[in-house]
């Protein structure tokens, strides 16, 4: 696995300053425009967009100082838009990262518009995975991976108490794609975690469980989501514990908060010893596998072998079930890669100081 040039790296890291400096500044859609109308004598300013439809706000008069910043202060974001595609792509096609499908990154820069990052969501899934190439500045082989979904998660705790709301996500989502549906959850049907498209693409809201079994089946009410619910999964508190900040290479950068890298990497060896043995289940836990096996090389790569040794630890400690979850998830890494990524993490483990009650390799294999 290899690095990319630091001159991409350093590209990468002011790419993601300037996508999320834009994504506090902006009032208004970047898609569209200030236009200067006059009324009886006078000039006012409109803000004007054309899709989905033609639509004019009022936003004041011309003559007005302070409504004159706010128009100069747009026009200065809608520049740096510009340079921000060009700096997008220059790390797809100079560097080597690699982007999101285009429908793909729509329904997460949509999403991201309407304030699921602000209000603390998280990005998670095979999309979150491929911003990890620029994230950690290497060239990952199965970044390009593509998906037929997009999962997002929340605490529900955070939804509860930021006394703040998405817009209706269908109508969000129906901006994009005006094919979208709400799904009625299977055991709860007043309530709705997933959106699917005609073409069978599909959104989705998850949320942690950490309570009894008996709430797994069923929908968790979310009041941030915008009349979405949530599916809880277990392992999930975990995996979006302490979410850094990113960019995804969509269009001018969209600004993302995804899963720690080293979080995703134990998390995928957690959840692939628990799949189901038919067809999809084998194919996801393939994947879980490989994601996770090539984070882990490189966080090697990139000298993070202690970020990975203090989150693998964490997840060893909380209990028995964990424990057998990781060790059968390392024993389905292919065997030619078995001994070097336990190497890793033991040496990881060495560099902090941590000697895991019942764990060596022998023992995890």
């Amino acid at each position: 696995m290899k690095t990319i040039d630091l001159v991409y790296r350093t590209v990468f890291a002011e790419l993601g300053q300037r996508c999320l400096d834009a994504s506090f500044e902006a009032e208004y859609s970047t898609a569209g425009n200030f236009v200067r109308v006059p009324v009886k004598n006078r000039d006012y300013w409109y803000f004007e967009e054309t899709q989905p439809k033609k639509t004019r706000k009022y936003v004041g008069p011309a003559d007005d100082p302070d409504v004159a910043k706010r128009v100069e202060a747009f026009q200065k974001i809608k520049e740096d838009l510009r340079g921000r595609r060009k700096l997008v792509s220059t790390l797809t096609r100079e560097a080597g990262l690699t982007a999101p499908d285009r429908f793909t990154g729509d329904i997460v820069e949509a999403i991201s518009n309407a304030g699921l990052f602000r209000l603390r969501g998280v990005l998670v899934g095979t999309v979150a995975f491929q911003t990890y190439a620029g994230f950690l500045g290497v060239r990952l082989p199965g970044s390009s991976l593509q998906t037929g979904d997009v999962d997002f998660a929340q605490h529900y705790s955070v939804s509860s108490s930021v006394e703040d709301s998405l817009p209706p996500i269908l109508d969000i989502l129906k901006q994009v794609d005006p094919t979208f549906r709400a799904v009625p959850h299977r055991t709860d049907p007043t309530r709705v975690t997933q959106f699917e498209s005609a073409s069978r693409y599909k959104v989705e809201f998850l949320t942690p469980n950490r309570g009894s079994d008996e709430y797994a089946d069923h929908a968790s009410p979310m009041p941030a989501l915008g009349g979405a619910s949530a599916q809880p999964l277990r392992f999930l508190d975990f995996l979006i514990h302490e979410p850094v900040r990113t960019v995804m290479l969509h269009r001018s950068g969209v600004s993302v908060t995804v899963p720690a890298p080293e979080r995703y990497a134990v998390h995928k060896l957690i959840v692939a010893s628990r799949r189901r043995s038919d067809f999809n289940g084998l194919a996801k836990r393939e994947k879980d596998v490989y994601q996770a096996r090539l984070l882990i090389e490189a966080l090697e790569e990139t000298r993070r072998q202690d970020d990975l040794a203090e989150v693998f630890a964490e997840a060893w400690n909380r209990g028995p079930h964990w424990r057998e979850a990781i060790k059968m998830g390392l024993n389905l890494l292919p065997e030619k890669h078995q001994e070097k990524i336990l190497m890793t993490v033991k040496d990881g483990l060495s560099s902090i100081g941590v000697d895991l009650e019942r764990f060596d390799r022998t023992e995890a294999k």
